[in-house]
C-alpha cells in the first residue's frame, strides 16, 4: 500500500545542497528590509529585495502603520465578506480606484490570492484563458482553479498568441500577462496584446506586481507606461513590493468588482487585511505621488547597473527594469555564485528549475531607489570578480 509521505522521505536534493554549504533559501534576516540588512551579525548589501522605492522604513509609512495599530488593533478577526471590512479598507479601495483610473477596486489579503481569486471567479468552463509561459505562479494557479481552457503562448511571442486566438472560437477569452516579468525583468508587449484582444474579442488582465511605483509617468504601472489605461480591463497588484506592505488588489469596472465580491473564494474565505497593512499602503501611495524623485532615482540606478553588468560581460537577457537577471548557465554555478557573493557581503537570489527552464538558471538582482552609488560600485566590482572566478564572464 502506497504511503502518501513517501515522496517527502525520498526528497533529498535540498538536504544535499545544505550539506554542501550552498543552500541559499530561508536565510534569516534580523533587521529591516533596507539597502543593507543584518544576517548572522554581518551587514550585507541587499540586492534581492522587491522594495523598489525603499519605503519599508519611511517615517511616514511607519507612523501610519503605528497609528492604525493603535486605533484598530492587530487584526480584523474575520473576512471582508462578513465582519472584516473596516472603513479604512473601503477608503483605500476608493483611493486605489482613483490611482488606477478605474471604476472600482477590491482588496485581497495577499497578492497571490488576488490573482487566484480574480481569475478563478471570472473564467468559467466555457471560457479560455491565455497566459504567457513565464507568467507568475499565482496566475498559473488561478487558471488551474478555474474551469476554463488554459492556453499558454511562448514568452512575449505575439505571433504565437495570435495563432492561439484564431482557434479559440467565440467563447469568452481573457489574456493575462505580467506587466514586468518577475525573474526576467522585461516588460510585456502590451500595445500588441491590446490590439490582438480587440481584434479577437478578448479581455486583458495585467499583473502589475512589479510595475506599480516603477513604470509610467506617475508610477501607475504598465498601462500608463504605454498610454493604454483605457484599454486594459483589469489590473492586479500586490502591496508587497513598492507599497511596502502585504496584500493585493484588482482594479476594473464596477460590475466586475461587484461580481468578484460575491464569487471570489480566496476573498470570501480568508481573513481581512490587517489595519496596519492597509494604512501602510495608503501612506506609500501618498509618497509615490509626493516624491517622484524616488522613481527617477530608481531609473538612474537601473540604467547604471544594466550598463555596468553588460560592460563586464554578463548576460542580462531582455531586462529593462530594476529586476536584472545574471544568467549563469547552470544550477551549480548559480548556487556557487550566490555563496561567493554572500561571503563578499552581497545578498542575491539564485533562481533555478523548476522556477525557470534548466538553461535559464540565473541570479536575480533587484534594486531600490535608496541604494547609494558607493554600494552600486561595490556590487559591480564584486560581481565582476566572482563572475571571472567562476568562468561566467
Amino acid at each position: 500500500m502506497a504511503d502518501l509521505f513517501t515522496k517527502c522521505v525520498e526528497f533529498t536534493r535540498a538536504r544535499e545542497i545544505m550539506a554542501s554549504g550552498l543552500y541559499p533559501y530561508f536565510t534569516e534576516i534580523s533587521s529591516a528590509q533596507e539597502t543593507e540588512v543584518t544576517i548572522e551579525g554581518r551587514r550585507i548589501l541587499m540586492l534581492g529585495s522587491n522594495s523598489y522605492l525603499g519605503l519599508t522604513c519611511h517615517p511616514k509609512v511607519k507612523a501610519a502603520a503605528a497609528a492604525a495599530l493603535e486605533k484598530y488593533g492587530t487584526g480584523c478577526a474575520g473576512s471582508r465578506f462578513l465582519n472584516g471590512t473596516l472603513d479604512i479598507h473601503r477608503q483605500l479601495e476608493e483611493r486605489l480606484a482613483a490611482f488606477f483610473r478605474k471604476e472600482a477596486v477590491l482588496i485581497y489579503s495577499t497578492g497571490f490570492q488576488t490573482n487566484l481569486g480574480t481569475i478563478s471567479a471570472l473564467v468559467g468552463k466555457n471560457d479560455t484563458i491565455l497566459i504567457d509561459r513565464l507568467d507568475h505562479a499565482s496566475i498559473i494557479d488561478g487558471t488551474r482553479l478555474s474551469f476554463g481552457k488554459i492556453k499558454k503562448f511562448a514568452h512575449g511571442d505575439m505571433d504565437d498568441l495570435e495563432r492561439i486566438l484564431t482557434h479559440c472560437g467565440d467563447n469568452g477569452k481573457m489574456i493575462v500577462v505580467d506587466g514586468i516579468f518577475s525573474m526576467e525583468g522585461d516588460i510585456a508587449p502590451l500595445p500588441r496584446i491590446v490590439e490582438l484582444a480587440r481584434e479577437y474579442g478578448a479581455r486583458v488582465l495585467v499583473d502589475d506586481a512589479h510595475s506599480v511605483g516603477v513604470l509610467g509617468k506617475t508610477g501607475r504601472g504598465t498601462a500608463e507606461h504605454f498610454g493604454l489605461e483605457d484599454e486594459v480591463d483589469l489590473i492586479t497588484i500586490t502591496f508587497s513590493k513598492s507599497l511596502a506592505s502585504i496584500g493585493g488588489c484588482v482594479a476594473g469596472d464596477e460590475s466586475v468588482i461587484h461580481y468578484l465580491k460575491h464569487f471570489a473564494r480566496p476573498l470570501i474565505f480568508s481573513a481581512s487585511l490587517p489595519p496596519s497593512a492597509v494604512a501602510t499602503v495608503t501612506a506609500c501611495l501618498d509618497i509615490i505621488e509626493e516624491e517622484p524623485e524616488r522613481r527617477f532615482r530608481l531609473w538612474e540606478i537601473t540604467h547604471k547597473m544594466l550598463e555596468g553588468f553588460k560592460a563586464a560581460g554578463f548576460h542580462t537577457g531582455e531586462s529593462e527594469t530594476p529586476i536584472i537577471p545574471i544568467f549563469t548557465g547552470d544550477m551549480e554555478k548559480a548556487f556557487m555564485m550566490r555563496k561567493l557573493l554572500f561571503d563578499a557581503g552581497i545578498f542575491v537570489n539564485p533562481v533555478v528549475p523548476p522556477a525557470v527552464p534548466p538553461d535559464q538558471t540565473l541570479i536575480r538582482t533587484s534594486f531600490m531607489a535608496t541604494h547609494t552609488d558607493p554600494q552600486l560600485d561595490f556590487a559591480l566590482e564584486t560581481f565582476e570578480k566572482v563572475g571571472k572566478k567562476l568562468g561566467i564572464i
